[in-house]
């Protein structure tokens, strides 16, 4: 365990580091004992659980604030509001999805130049494991709008934490609030 400096929350903080691959990755951990989880913690993915990778985008106004779309109905976590984005297709970066998803959800064209990797959710959901970057955009072209009937809110940072969101998110809004 090493320490390191973290520009978003102003401090020094425990971190690990280590180093993998996508085969590391997919391929089942050998389970090594795991100390007890706090009451409040999510539950944990069952050993070898499949990663799930899901890029998603936190649009940023000219206003500074950051658009969330609401989950519609039929799909799991129906309600809840997220960041926008989705599952990277086979073979797709994770810049590539966001440029198919924000285009096939809300109406925008981005370019990969203007997405900026700023921190990552990591999540057991459902028997799998979700990873997911969440990346910085304040340039796109075109007017956002839910092509998929969902809900859309342009929130400032310090009233994200207002919104009902899936376990994945919660973490970053905070990292987000800081930064902006």
């Amino acid at each position: 365990m090493a320490e390191q400096d973290f520009t978003a929350r102003n401090a020094r903080l425990p971190v690990r580091r280590f180093r993998a691959g996508r085969a590391e990755l997919s391929a089942a951990p050998e389970t090594p004992p795991q100390p007890e989880a706090p009451a409040d913690a999510a539950p944990a993915a069952a050993p070898g659980a499949k990663l799930l990778l899901v890029a998603a985008c936190a649009l940023i106004d000219s206003d500074g604030r950051v658009l969330l779309a609401r989950r519609p109905e039929g799909k799991p976590m129906a309600g809840l509001w997220e960041f926008p984005g989705g599952k990277l297709a086979p073979g797709e970066t994770p810049e590539d999805a966001l440029i198919r998803e924000l285009h096939e959800e809300l109406g925008i064209d981005v370019s990969a130049a203007c997405l900026a990797p700023f921190a990552f959710a990591s999540h057991p959901l459902d028997g799998k494991h979700l990873l997911m970057p969440l990346y910085l955009c304040r340039r796109w072209n075109g007017t956002v709008e839910g092509r998929e009937g969902q809900a859309l809110a342009w929130v400032r940072p310090n009233k994200l934490a207002d919104y009902a969101m899936p376990p994945a998110d919660k973490p970053l809004v905070a990292l987000l609030r800081d930064f902006l």
